[in-house]
């Protein structure tokens, strides 16, 4: 049967997380033959408009346009409330068989969509996003947000017609909870390779116009602070850096405003004309990693970070980088231990991020690694992993799941 897949992103187009995340799989389901139409939803807050973008042949955006009531309970309750049947009526009406939900959250209003119209749906980027958030000390067990995330991770687990893990440890940690192994594929998060390879151009233009000398040695971040990631934290392994390395600089990439950095960069008496700080599309990210040497993924550690898959780290190997990692993410922190492209710290250990950043130090002596490093991005962060998973969803018996 011919599939018309709904494509429900929780984010809004423009988000990073739609760019990095979500427009991958857009792209493998577009080069499915037995995927007839794709109807690509992403949730657009108010006062924030659309505008045109480029997308491949089978694919129609439809932005969903919701009220904003701010990071609290009431923004989520509204969502839940609203969306499910504007989501159902859209569904129907463009004659939807199949719905592929980003997250657990973008999962339960699939799960919606499913009670009310027993239209099958799959959740990619399946993580046990409850679990990060109550380690990280962002939510408290009692906390509504925990409480309800919780219930829908558990539902899609059982009614969902396929899971896309994004990390081999969570995918053999749903089998252990009894899981059907045919409606488990592992997908990690992807990346185009093209469009993050370190181009030289790029690194020239890019360094000369942030005033770059070619003897200083740049670190990048690209992302937020805060939540599953360090915050004030952070900033004291910058300063390691500037203490440690020749001639550091640092790249700052990041949503939240300048003014909060700064502020954490003036606590922690980093001189801030080292210091770059800016906010750009996804598209012009490569750039600036082309202009750095290598990169910052700092996540607060918990038994639930192995689940995770972080987009960045993908990105910043294609580009070549080698990543200071937190001890214990995915399974980059494996990968990393076995087979390099970086090094790991924890903060817990006297001296860790001290031994961590002289090892990022010996991979940049290495004349070879910028071209090797990507070599991890290909290996495990391939866009042919997504394509392969909706093969096998739309195309095969699953074990298990008949």
């Amino acid at each position: 049967m011919a599939k018309r897949v709904l494509v429900l992103s929780y984010w809004g187009l423009e988000d990073g997380l739609t760019q990095g995340a979500v427009l991958p799989h857009v792209q493998a389901l577009d080069e499915i033959s037995s995927v007839q139409k794709i109807l690509l939803v992403t949730l657009e807050r108010e006062h924030h408009v659309v505008g045109e973008r480029q997308l491949p042949g089978k694919v129609e955006h439809k932005p969903v346009y919701i009220k904003n009531y701010g990071p609290n309970i009431l923004s989520k309750a509204a969502d839940f409330l609203v969306l499910p049947a504007r989501l159902k009526t859209i569904a129907e009406k463009k004659e939807i068989n199949s719905v592929v939900g980003f997250g657990a959250l973008a999962g339960a209003l699939a799960h919606f969509i499913f009670t009310r119209s027993g239209i099958p749906y799959y959740v990619s980027l399946f993580e046990p996003h409850a679990a990060y958030m109550l380690e990280s000390g962002v939510w408290g067990k009692h906390n509504l947000k925990y409480i309800f995330q919780k219930m829908w991770e558990e539902r899609e687990k059982k009614y969902a017609t396929g899971l896309m893990p994004v990390s081999e440890k969570y995918r053999q940690e749903l089998l252990r909870e009894r899981v059907p192994k045919g409606k488990i594929k592992l997908v990690p998060c992807v990346v185009d390779l093209q469009q993050f390879m370190m181009r030289e151009s790029s690194r020239e233009s890019m360094r000369r116009a942030l005033s770059i000398e070619k003897d200083e040695c740049v670190g990048i971040y690209v992302g937020k602070y805060g939540d599953l990631y360090y915050k004030e934290e952070v900033f004291q392994i910058y300063r390691q850096c500037f203490k440690t390395v020749p001639r550091f600089r640092l790249l700052i990439l990041s949503p939240q405003p300048q003014e909060e950095i700064i502020h954490y960069l003036e606590e922690s008496n980093i001189d801030k004309d080292r210091v770059y700080i800016t906010t750009v599309p996804h598209t012009e990210v490569p750039q600036y990693m082309s202009a750095a040497d290598f990169a910052f993924a700092t996540f607060k550690p918990g038994p639930s970070k192995r689940c995770l898959s972080p987009i960045k780290i993908g990105e910043y190997w294609a580009n070549g980088l080698p990543v200071l990692l937190t001890e214990g993410v995915g399974d980059d922190s494996d990968i990393i231990k076995n087979e390099g492209g970086g090094a790991l710290f924890n903060l817990q250990e006297v001296g860790s991020v001290e031994r961590a950043v002289q090892q990022i130090l010996h991979i940049l002596q290495d004349p070879n690694h910028r071209q090797e490093i990507p070599k991890l991005a290909r290996k495990y962060r391939n866009p042919d992993r997504v394509k392969e998973a909706y093969e096998y969803f739309f195309g095969q018996k699953q074990e298990g799941h008949q």
